[in-house]
């Protein structure tokens, strides 16, 4: 009889910790009880400027060098949010793509010159290794995101 709690104890601990380890925690904990729907957060952006968000969805892109911004997706509504971090704080993991994230810190507003943004996009183009043309490009632009101070992937 022991032996079988001895066992039985051992597999519920090793269970526990599995379940535990799936979910991969980045950064600072997450404080925000409450979370910001993505849809919320981008139909009216300047209400949120500046304040601390808590945001949940579908990964739906990685930065594919250096893995220091990951893209939101509520897919209910198909609306998107960038979630920013200054590099080598958090690396987003490049195979976290599909899965669900959740991620915390201060919703940001950039305003961005025609010239900055056209700077952007070429970044952002080399990056995935696309073709840029400059002329699709219209400015000035105004972006938001959420500079991340924490998040987490769930498996």
């Amino acid at each position: 009889m022991r032996l079988w709690s001895g066992l039985l104890l051992s597999f519920l601990f090793v269970s526990a910790f599995t379940v535990a380890a799936a979910d991969e925690k980045l950064g600072a904990p997450l404080t925000i009880k409450e979370q910001t729907p993505i849809a919320v957060l981008m139909s009216k952006p300047l209400r949120f400027v500046g304040r601390t968000v808590q945001v949940k969805g579908k990964v739906t892109e990685v930065c594919p060098m250096m893995g220091c911004w990951m893209m939101l997706t509520d897919t209910a509504t198909g609306a998107a949010v960038r979630i920013q971090v200054k590099e080598d704080e958090i690396v987003f993991p490049k195979d976290s793509t599909g899965k669900t994230a959740i991620a915390e810190g201060t919703f940001t507003q950039t305003r961005l010159t025609r010239e900055q943004a056209v700077e952007r996009a070429r970044h952002e183009a080399d990056e995935k290794g696309r073709k840029f043309d400059p002329s699709t490009v219209k400015g000035p632009v105004t972006t938001y995101q959420v500079q991340a101070s924490g998040a987490i992937i769930l498996e």
